[in-house]
């Protein structure tokens, strides 16, 4: 499929940006090392949000509607993701990721906070969240939502999934993946608009930034940096392809914790299922 015909399912109904920008709207906020681009909504406690490797801010909207009056939800896009500048090497490590989230915090002058890590942002998140981390101290509470536990600490299988998301960008482009790869994103019971919106976000990927967050997935380690210096809840959608129930579990008994399930869910669980998302997070805003 040619990256002009994978576009065309990578479109959202107009409804539904015109709700994502009034309701849920970007904005530029400038650090040290540029800019990060931020979505917020609502009011008290400050849950901070990082989303996956094929996804962005923008992916939090309903579960930050869900609980804009009890919490004030941000989301990022990671470095190299929507308008926020990517990082310098291109082999970025999860402690760069931290240190970026970190110049966010102090810029948004966000002296704690729950933080919430889903799939790849679980590495960013467990970074800044362990023992001895300059930013331990500002997070009450961690939640880890379908983490990616990384292949750094097994090599062959880091060269050869670099391998194969390379090989998928270079041979599909951004939009040809959005098509081919982000139904595995949720389950089969998935709503049709649900699909859109993970096919949407996927399609928006900048390419040096999709390749930096690779060399992340493929260096980093999660188990190394379990567990976290705070409370930690982690959870896994039952439907889940991406990281497995199973994988999920061996994350959550590094951390001491039991496995929470969520029922009817693939990967993409908050955007699948912000019903049962949002309450977990406003359990982690109250117990805090």
């Amino acid at each position: 499929m040619s990256n002009a015909a994978a576009t065309d399912v990578s479109v959202l109904p107009p409804s539904e940006v015109a709700r994502l920008d009034a309701r849920f709207p970007a904005r530029g906020v400038p650090v040290p090392g540029g800019v990060v681009s931020v979505r917020e909504c609502g009011t008290g406690s400050a849950l901070v949000c990082l989303h996956g490797i094929g996804s962005g801010a923008a992916s939090w909207l309903d579960t930050a509607l869900l609980l804009e009056s009890k919490a004030r939800l941000i989301a990022w896009d990671a470095p190299g993701y929507g308008a926020s500048t990517p990082l310098v090497p291109d082999v970025p490590t999860a402690a760069d990721y931290a240190a970026r989230l970190h110049e966010l915090l102090d810029a948004m002058a966000i002296d704690s906070c729950v933080l919430v890590g889903h799939s790849l942002g679980a590495l960013t998140a467990a970074s800044a969240a362990r023992a001895g981390s300059p930013l331990a101290a500002r997070i009450r509470r961690l939640v880890l939502i379908s983490p990616a536990a990384g292949y750094g600490a097994r090599a062959e299988a880091s060269q050869r999934v670099r391998a194969e998301r390379l090989g998928a960008l270079d041979q599909l482009g951004i939009a040809g993946m959005a098509a081919h790869r982000s139904g595995r994103l949720v389950s089969g019971d998935a709503s049709e608009l649900a699909r859109q919106w993970v096919r949407w976000n996927m399609a928006r990927l900048n390419d040096r930034g999709y390749r930096q967050a690779i060399e992340l997935l493929c260096g980093a380690d999660l188990l190394a940096d379990l567990p976290p210096a705070m409370p930690v809840r982690v959870a896994c959608g039952d439907l889940d392809v991406v990281t497995t129930p199973a994988a999920c579990a061996e994350v959550a008994q590094k951390c001491g914790v039991a496995l929470d399930a969520l029922p009817a869910a693939g990967h993409a669980s908050y955007v699948e299922r912000p019903d049962l998302v949002a309450p977990l997070l406003l359990r982690e805003v109250l117990a805090s």
